[in-house]
């Protein structure tokens, strides 16, 4: 699957980013009164109605971040989400808003106005991320183009970068795999220019997690696809011995962990899961998870035979997936019809509403796993002493086609939505930036 279909067919399909959608309709109003489309390059006004823009665009953002402020507050007012209480499994106290008071009742503005938001674990500062966006991508001098999905989606993740940094620090960044660290199927090998990064991360102090739906039992098949990282670890000379088990891998969204070895020839070796399970994890029956299997199963079946599609099904430890064969191509949309088959099919189910699953598109793969990426992010914080969501930095690319499994990560911390490996290495550029501005 292509970034582009990642980040743009999705708009037009399944799910929409209601408080992105928004903050674009609200920057839609001055870009039409102050847009000058009549007006050359040349031209003084054009100087003034881009100088207008900016300002309103500025104003605007301002207003959001403010409702966002106000948005926190009645969370804390009217939410409390214990560890253990519920399929979350986390606390909701953002620290950034954590000294307000917390007796505000029924819903905030911005929650009449965008129903889907969810919770925000820092402030956003919303308005500089703007005034920083704007600077690399001149948005308030465009007269043809208004603010579009990507400018708002690239704002926020600046904003939730100095939200990061200003209300605490950044102590764990987990990443996606796919789209995020490498292209779609490939590997990331030693000349990719995200590996520098990621060791700068570990040069820090910080913690890091590769948190991918890649399901391997065994440490070679991780190797063969981070190979260039793991290398790069493994032969650092200014990685100090406790910094490189800084660094873990969580396969199958949230069901196989891989601590970091220097001895060994696949750079990793297994964690027993008992050693590493989170309490509300060591809930889930194993018939329960049987059950939940078998049922995707016999869905991804039908939908293989009902579409007809080249492929085979694929049954783990805790997943189950149908995959092509014969070097066939499964089409986008019969993938993500598969996808919305199966997950309906699960969550209608009375084991689908015990256990909590992911179904999603793996590109030219289906594949419904046990657990999802909020919990393989929730592991990587415990493994490393229980780090706040508000201190953990979560990077992917998949927040909304059918069975986006970055999507679920906005529970367990702080996210960024990528949609390219390039993006990813501009977001560590901007995260040290930001924690260095000098």
């Amino acid at each position: 699957m292509t970034t582009r279909y990642r980040v743009e067919y999705a708009l037009k399909t399944h799910r929409r980013d209601q408080l992105i959608e928004w903050i674009k309709g609200l920057l839609a109003v001055p870009f039409v009164l102050h847009s000058q489309p009549t007006v050359t390059y040349q031209a003084t006004g054009l100087q003034t109605a881009a100088a207008d823009t900016y300002q309103r665009y500025a104003e605007i953002m301002r207003d959001v971040e403010n409702l966002i402020i106000d948005h926190s507050k009645n969370i804390l007012g009217n939410m409390i989400c214990h560890f253990g209480d519920s399929r979350l499994g986390l606390t909701i106290y953002p620290p950034a808003v954590q000294h307000h008071e917390r007796n505000s009742p029924g819903k905030s503005k911005l929650k009449l106005l965008v129903p889907s938001v969810g919770t925000f674990f820092t402030k956003l500062h919303i308005e500089d991320a703007f005034k920083y966006q704007d600077n690399r991508r001149f948005i308030s001098r465009r007269r043809f183009v208004a603010p579009s999905f990507n400018d708002i989606r690239l704002i926020l993740n600046s904003a939730q970068l100095l939200g990061l940094v200003r209300s605490s620090e950044v102590e764990l960044v987990t990443f996606d795999g796919d789209v995020t660290l490498y292209d779609d199927g490939a590997c990331l090998t030693a000349d990719s220019p995200v590996i520098p990064r990621i060791l700068r991360l570990l040069e820090q102090g910080r913690k890091v997690g590769i948190v991918t739906a890649a399901g391997y039992e065994d440490a070679p098949k991780y190797y063969g696809r981070l190979q260039g990282l793991l290398d790069a670890v493994h032969d650092s000379t200014t990685l100090t011995p406790t910094q490189k088990q800084g660094i873990i891998v969580m396969g199958g969204e949230s069901n196989f962990l891989f601590r970091f070895d220097q001895d060994s020839d696949a750079r990793l070796v297994y964690v027993p899961r008992d050693q590493w399970l989170l309490e509300d994890m060591r809930a889930w029956a194993e018939d329960d998870i049987k059950e939940l299997l078998d049922l995707a199963e016999s869905a991804l079946r039908a939908c293989a035979a009902n579409l007809d599609l080249p492929a085979a099904i694929l049954r783990k430890d805790r997943a189950v997936g149908v995959y092509p064969v014969n070097g066939a191509k499964i089409s986008r949309e019969q993938l993500e019809e598969t996808v919305l088959v199966v997950q309906n099919t699960v969550e209608r189910s009375t084991v689908g509403s015990r256990l909590p699953f992911c179904a999603f598109n793996g590109g030219n793969d289906v594949f419904v796993d046990i657990g999802d990426k909020s919990w393989g992010v929730r592991v990587c914080q415990q493994y490393f002493g229980g780090i706040d969501p508000s201190k953990t930095l979560h990077i992917g690319d998949q927040f909304l086609s059918a069975g986006a499994n970055d999507f679920k990560a906005r529970l367990a911390s702080t996210t960024a939505w990528i949609a390219s490996p390039s993006e990813t290495v501009d977001l560590l550029d901007e995260l040290e930036t930001s924690v260095n501005p000098s």
